[in-house]
């Protein structure tokens, strides 16, 4: 990856499959300590994660008896053609049996019938007994992956590049309120350690080689504390400052910070808006899009732009209202 754009290197993955993005423990333990009560006597389900590499089995394991878990499980994908015709395995953790916090492979992993795809059958059968799925799963399969959580019914907390929430399968749970952002990172540039053989790398640290893709986030239905904190507005609306768009009825706002304390009708506004949205505070009313003609709310706007102000098109916009402006 050196010396080339993390984006043109993620799309790069995503076409060739190369989706082993290792998290690392402090990122883990950075998000997961503000969700510490929602875990006690839950099954944990880590379906992308090898249970002898992986920080987010590590991190469970570490923690297991102090989050009070009832059981942790973890399944990887492997590929049979892929080097290694090695089955892939499976962890199921109880609990510490040896004092020192870390699964005793001959005790609890198995192998697998199948290559561990979090699609098998076999890994839906152990989706079907987990309350909460942790992991980072593969960003090619990301829409496909979050559809299988909800047809189950699966708490979650998940990584993700930030460009998912434009995704309209994505966007619509955001909308419903069925998906929100976690507590940490915010779109930021995080390091990913990556597998020896990817050629692509960002940087090599003690031997090992890092990826460093951009705007990573969380994505979970989760209770957050942020989630409940209301943004603080200070910015009178005044007309000049705010354009309309052109097909669509809404101002345009292009920093979280701008948005106005008085202004009750549609507002446009940056992606990264959601990492301090307040359900109780505003409500989402529709997704502009820059890169696809949309079929328009109304006969005028049916294969226009919407996301577009003076015959130019700006970057995607989430539309909101303020639910305590009246009009």
């Amino acid at each position: 990856m050196t010396n080339k754009s993390s984006n043109k290197n993620l799309r790069k993955a995503s076409q060739a499959k190369k989706d082993e993005f290792y998290t690392q423990l402090s990122d883990i333990e950075n998000e997961l300590k503000h969700y510490k009560d929602q875990f006690r006597g839950k099954v944990v389900f880590c379906n992308c994660d090898d249970p002898k590499e992986s920080n987010f089995v590590k991190y469970f394991s570490m923690n297991f008896e102090h989050l009070g878990l009832k059981k942790l499980i973890a399944t990887h994908y492997k590929d049979a053609n892929l080097f290694t015709k090695e089955a892939p395995y499976k962890l199921e953790y109880t609990g510490d049996k040896n004092g020192n916090r870390t699964p005793d492979p001959s005790e609890f992993m198995k192998k697998m019938i199948g290559t561990g795809d979090f699609r098998s059958e076999e890994c839906i059968k152990l989706l079907k007994e987990a309350d909460i799925v942790v992991t980072n799963p593969p960003f090619s399969l990301f829409r496909e992956y979050v559809a299988q959580l909800i047809e189950y019914r699966k708490k979650f907390l998940i990584m993700g590049n930030q460009n998912a929430i434009t995704y309209k399968e994505i966007f619509k749970l955001i909308k419903e309120n069925k998906m929100w952002l976690g507590q940490s990172l915010n779109g930021k540039n995080i390091l990913f350690e990556i597998p020896d053989y990817y050629e692509s790398y960002y940087k090599i640290i003690g031997g090992k080689k890092y990826a460093f893709p951009k705007g990573v986030v969380w994505f979970t239905n989760l209770d957050v504390p942020k989630r409940s904190e209301e943004m603080v507005l200070y910015k009178k609306y005044i007309k000049k400052d705010y354009p309309t768009y052109d097909n669509y009825d809404a101002i345009n706002i292009d920093r979280t910070e701008q948005i106005p304390l008085d202004y009750a009708g549609g507002m446009g506004v940056p992606i990264t808006f959601l990492h301090k949205y307040n359900p109780k505070q505003f409500e989402i009313l529709d997704g502009l899009n820059r890169y696809s003609i949309l079929f328009g709310p109304t006969k005028e706007t049916r294969g226009k732009y919407l996301a577009q102000i003076n015959g130019k098109p700006i970057y995607v916009r989430i539309v909101i209202k303020n639910k305590k402006v009246k009009k």
